[in-house]
């Protein structure tokens, strides 16, 4: 192995097993052996190919291990809340800057103790979102397949119990980094990758309308949640400046296209604004906004470390339940955000040091 790997023109993490199959042929990889290393760097967490397997020529093995590197993160911090026990880490790649990872622990069903890991895709994020920690960052690079793979691999050594899903909801909006996100879903699912259900992992977007679509043309088997917090267009442009991009219509469009080529029901998440976005009217003009249009609405508390917005009280929030149930009349779950007392809840992740 090379002693500086981020020089190597070939990272493992960094490449599907087909495509480590296409740069490695001319060594005399085969594709079996392509998913055979794969299999070895990714499910059994080598951080050096093998010296030796059944019926490979050693210095087969010996070429391919010039030729690629296994890169790693740096563990900076990790941060266990007590209240709850999601995990925050702080990792660094490539670059200065460092980004974080959320372990969420599904914990609820003694018999299947499994957790989430909710991944960065970007360190910062140019979309500005008012009420999150990392659009007030603006943005500072795109996370490449690599870094993105390895925060899932990182927690899952790190962890009693195994993990079972991939949210794409932490720094950055990952369709804007959508080559490198997708390859990376990529690696996750496959058997010979981190083998996650491609229904368990999604892709979290606030509305890049031109990648929905091609999001939507390539049939990726991903689950695909939109964030879109207010469906009334002046108050969404003051909170989610890309409204001012790809204004509702549009994106509303690109949403129905997307129902209509999978038939799947679509989730829209909805950021708990006190006072702003949990008006009857609010849940009027989302009714009307999708009409006849099969959604799931996912409620979740702001988490705004400035304080200057805040969650809905209870009764707050029941009456705008009661609203959505009256006005939409589709399912409507409030997602717990945990792990706010470590600063790991939805919107705050801003590439610090665990408090």
């Amino acid at each position: 192995m090379h002693e500086t790997p981020w020089a190597c023109p070939i990272l493992f993490k960094d490449h599907s097993a087909t495509e480590l199959h296409a740069q490695l042929a001319s060594l005399g990889v085969t594709a079996r052996l392509a998913r055979r290393l794969q299999a070895a760097v990714l499910r059994g967490g080598a951080t050096e190919l093998p010296r030796a397997l059944p019926e490979v020529p050693r210095r087969l093995l010996e070429r391919v291990g010039a030729a690629t590197a296994i890169p790693r993160l740096t563990l900076l911090d990790k941060a266990v809340s007590p209240t709850d026990g999601f995990a925050k880490y702080l990792f660094r790649g490539t670059g200065a800057e460092p980004f974080e990872t959320v372990r969420i622990p599904l914990l609820h069903r003694p018999e299947d103790p499994k957790y989430v890991v909710c991944v960065s895709s970007q360190v910062g994020c140019a979309l500005g979102c008012v009420f999150c920690a990392t659009g007030r960052m603006g943005f500072k690079r795109n996370l490449a397949t690599w870094e993105i793979v390895d925060q899932v691999m990182q927690v899952r050594d790190d962890s009693p119990h195994p993990v079972r899903g991939v949210v794409f909801m932490g720094m950055g909006e990952p369709l804007l980094n959508y080559e490198r996100v997708m390859r990376a879903a990529e690696i996750l699912a496959e058997p010979c990758g981190l083998a996650i259900d491609g229904k368990a992992i999604t892709i979290s977007t606030v509305g890049v309308v031109p990648m929905i679509r091609r999001y939507t043309a390539e049939r990726r088997p991903y689950r695909l949640v939109v964030s879109l917090t207010s469906a009334i267009s002046a108050q969404r442009r003051e909170l989610l400046p890309i409204e001012d991009t790809h204004p509702l219509p549009e994106l509303m469009d690109a949403i129905r296209e997307h129902h209509a080529a999978t038939g799947k029901r679509i989730t829209l998440a909805w950021t708990l604004l006190s006072g702003i976005n949990t008006r009857p009217e609010d849940a009027r003009a989302l009714a009307e906004l999708t009409a006849g249009l099969p959604i799931r609405l996912d409620l979740i508390d702001v988490n705004d470390a400035t304080g200057q917005f805040q969650p809905p009280s209870r009764a707050e929030l029941d009456a705008f339940r009661d609203a959505l149930s009256a006005e939409v009349g589709m399912p409507v779950a409030r997602r717990y955000s945990g792990g706010q007392d470590i600063h790991g809840g939805c919107g705050m992740l801003a590439g610090k040091v665990v408090p």
